[in-house]
């Protein structure tokens, strides 16, 4: 999974909004006020989504259901794990992370850290 473009993002994010599968349609219905889109090009969007392996599908009539393969979070992990695997250098790599992080990130990350530690614990 790489980054995503900007019609992209916009349809995972209803779909995770929604936590529910949606058609095309649906998709492109809800977008209109933001940017008047063509059935087809969401429709496009949505398939190419589902050759990259961010979308699942299922035959609903005679359009089809699409849902999201993962949850936003688990995309976010699956992300920042291809990001690490680009460096050999895993510290300079986390370095720069955290240097950009704000407080209320760098708290979330310990806890998980803590989380992880009693984790292994057990």
């Amino acid at each position: 999974m790489r980054g995503l473009g900007d019609l992209e993002s916009a349809i995972m994010d209803r779909l995770w909004t929604w936590r529910r599968a949606a058609t095309a349609r649906e998709i492109m219905e809800s977008l209109y006020q933001e940017r008047p889109l063509a059935y087809t090009t969401v429709q496009k969007v949505m398939d190419n989504l589902f050759r990259k392996g961010w979308l699942s599908r299922t035959q609903h009539g005679r359009a089809h259901l699409y849902e999201a393969t993962a949850s936003r979070e688990i995309a976010a992990a699956n992300l920042m794990r291809e990001a690490l695997t680009d460096s050999p250098d895993h510290r300079a790599v986390f370095a720069h992370f955290l240097a950009g992080m704000d407080d209320e990130e760098a708290k979330a990350l310990r806890a998980a850290l803590r989380q992880r530690g009693r984790r292994e614990e057990q």
